[in-house]
């Protein structure tokens, strides 16, 4: 059965989304197909509405609808502080907590020589200057893999002649699982990470 070129290109168009795959793909078009019009259109306006407001902040390049953003706009805030994540939403993952008051800094990525990335690739230069300002402690929160744990080890050399207080979010094994299912690189990580009772 031959496709009708519009849907072939939907699903095309679709195939391009992270984690969606050809068949995947095909069942969003065949369901975006049988919705009705005004659905359709009210998810056209949000992807346009998406690339027509949401920018990245000028200071700490999270996603926002207003510059600066949220975090980095708040007296609320302890700009003093200033947590490093590799993408947008590493912050949310952290504001669930609602235990951090600090600023956030962005980097947009990590650094992984197999994929072309380097330091300079990364929003490095904006966090260095950031540090300038009084900044008293930069918490690394870069993913627990080997590019996360490269990125972290450049920043750390990178930030301590500053004289800043540089500290790594510690990782290891997570509540709720048992240690026969934890991995090496874990388990060392969490008797590294491991603090007094």
């Amino acid at each position: 059965m031959s496709l009708p070129e519009p849907l072939i290109r939907l699903i095309e168009e679709l195939q391009r989304l992270p984690g969606i795959g050809p068949k995947g793909a095909q069942r969003l078009a065949f369901h975006i197909l049988k919705t009705p019009r005004e659905q359709a259109d009210r998810l056209v306006d949000a992807v346009r509405e998406v690339k027509e407001r949401v920018t990245y902040c000028s200071v700490c390049n999270n996603i926002t609808d207003a510059d600066p953003c949220v975090f980095c706009s708040s007296d609320a805030r302890d700009r003093d502080l200033i947590c490093v994540v590799e993408e947008p939403q590493n912050v949310m993952a952290i504001e669930k907590t609602r235990d951090f008051k600090g600023v956030y800094h962005v980097l947009m990525g990590a650094i992984s020589p197999l994929e072309g990335i380097g330091p300079d690739d990364l929003k490095v230069k904006g966090l260095i200057a950031r540090v300038g300002n009084g900044v008293r402690e930069i918490i690394l929160a870069t993913n627990p893999t080997v590019e996360g744990e490269a990125t972290a080890i450049y920043l750390a050399r990178l930030l301590k002649p500053l004289g800043v207080r540089v500290t790594r979010i510690a990782m290891g094994v997570p509540v709720g699982s048992d240690l026969e299912y934890a991995d090496e690189v874990t388990m060392t990580k969490a008797l590294e990470g491991r603090r007094e009772v």
